[in-house]
């Protein structure tokens, strides 16, 4: 795993042994999403929830993000490792926490992100519980982006109300990818 371009590009991620601690999100997939976000990253605030080895916030630095914040209790001390490695330790914060338990945190510290990933493990119903979360919450900034990564057989979304799913991308049949925004920023960018 690496990263694939900007300032770190090429930067060997060190991994954890097997994948029973996490499951990094493809190269593909990455490269994929990035192509799709494109500018929308320079200069943002970054959160990368169940951040695992850190390859989606890094790479986000990599490409121009103005800072990130990293969210894994169980893979810490390899995000800040990686941290090292790619020389981002001025721009990223490393947490580790329970994923909701900092989502709660840096919520009451009044702290909002423009580009948000959310990459939790599938099938446990941890990406409808982020979306609630995300949903009921003010860390996505107004016309921020939530991007959930989750299964391909995951397709059953919480009720939502104050975000809307703006696009959706299937890769194979194990893996899915959905942008979500505020619906107050949606219907005004539409209505202009």
């Amino acid at each position: 795993m690496r990263i694939i371009t900007g300032r770190a590009r090429g930067t060997r991620l060190k991994t954890p042994r097997g994948m029973a601690v996490t499951r990094p999100t493809s190269d593909r997939v990455k490269e994929s999403l990035f192509s799709i976000l494109g500018s929308l990253v320079a200069g943002r605030r970054v959160l990368d929830v169940f951040a695992g080895t850190g390859s989606l916030g890094l790479e986000a630095l990599s490409r121009g993000a103005a800072a990130a914040v990293l969210i894994d209790a169980a893979t810490a001390p390899l995000l800040r490792e990686n941290v090292r490695r790619c020389h981002f330790e001025q721009a990223a914060e490393v947490l580790s926490l329970d994923a909701f338990a900092a989502l709660a945190r840096l919520e009451r510290a009044g702290r909002t992100f423009d580009l948000v990933f959310c990459d939790p493990p599938y099938h446990k119903g941890l990406f409808e519980r982020a979306l609630a979360f995300f949903d009921g919450g003010h860390l996505l900034a107004e016309n921020g982006i939530l991007v959930v990564e989750h299964g391909g057989d995951e397709d059953a979304l919480p009720e939502l109300a104050a975000l809307v799913r703006v696009d959706g991308r299937r890769y194979g049949k194990t893996t899915q990818l959905s942008f979500f925004q505020r619906r107050s920023f949606v219907e005004v960018d539409a209505g202009e």
